[in-house]
């Protein structure tokens, strides 16, 4: 069972090949018109008896947070609460899905999920505290935090990029926010590596493999369009007026992921060449 079937992590989820697809297992998805995560009664009326569940459901707008807290906290906390009492009346499994942005970013190595929290964001406190609710209702709560998701499509950073560069825009990427950029379907065969492991530990850290500034990140992908890289303009975080501030360094260590021997998650530019590769057709304006 995927809630948040409708997000960017849910839908790729869904619409894999699973492993555990057969005649007597399916995987349901819940979009958030189908499943209100923030429901008590829907919540445990939805999760059945053995279930795996894996809570895609999330309030991302990070800046918009910072106005909107109550609404980030009912999805990003109260709801993987519910979820998580519902699978410990029920018997269900829960794999929880959160982010670098528990970390304030002030290290200069990348973070171990030992490593201390603390959030500078509204958003990035709401997913610590969905993390503290489901792991306080159901301590054997498996936790995922992953970083910079992208598929190469729709409205997420690569295709926008993509699309304002092959118009001639200039855009300005920031030179000082790093983190690992993960391939969305090399987190979704990661997750079904996780599911299938007999013991593996809580709190997990995946992402793709290497790190890369986000200006690195854009040129790349700009790079890898056929397009001129020199409409690329690198700055800082300060020059732009966000809402809420972001971990300069949010890159995540894969030790926890690698350690309990799962396969560790391609590098991020094989990733990208992938994800390109399938979608550059439907991008391009």
């Amino acid at each position: 069972m995927v809630t948040g079937a409708d997000g960017l992590l849910g839908s790729a989820i869904t619409k894999a090949t699973s492993p555990f697809r057969r005649a007597d297992r399916q995987v349901l998805g819940f979009g958030s018109k189908e499943l209100d995560i923030t429901d008590e009664s829907a919540v445990n009326d939805t999760i059945g008896s053995g279930d795996v569940v894996i809570n895609c459901a999330a309030y991302t707008s990070v800046d918009a947070a910072e106005t909107e807290a109550d609404k980030a906290f009912a999805v990003n906390a109260v709801g993987p609460g519910l979820l998580a009492r519902a699978c410990a009346k029920k018997e269900a499994r829960l794999l929880h899905i959160s982010t670098a942005y528990v970390f304030d970013g002030a290290a200069s190595r990348p973070w171990e999920t030992w490593s201390p929290t603390n959030p500078l964001s509204v958003y990035g406190r709401s997913k610590l505290a969905g993390e503290e609710a489901s792991r306080a209702a159901l301590p054997e709560a498996r936790i995922v935090r992953t970083m910079w998701l992208y598929s190469g499509t729709d409205r997420d950073f690569p295709a926008a990029l993509v699309r304002r560069c092959s118009r001639g825009e200039h855009v300005a990427v920031v030179t000082d926010q790093i983190a690992s950029p993960t391939y969305v379907d090399d987190l979704v065969s990661a997750l079904f590596d996780l599911v299938a492991h007999p013991n593996p530990p809580r709190l997990l850290h995946a992402t793709g493999g290497g790190a890369a500034s986000k200006y690195r990140f854009a040129r790349a992908i700009i790079e890898s369009a056929g397009l001129d890289a020199g409409l690329l303009r690198p700055c800082r975080t300060s020059e732009f007026r966000d809402a809420a501030a972001r971990p300069r360094n949010a890159v995540l260590s894969k030790a926890s992921w690698t350690d309990c021997g799962l396969p560790p998650l391609p590098h991020w530019r094989d990733g990208l060449r992938r994800a390109l590769g399938a979608a550059l057709p439907d991008v391009r304006p």
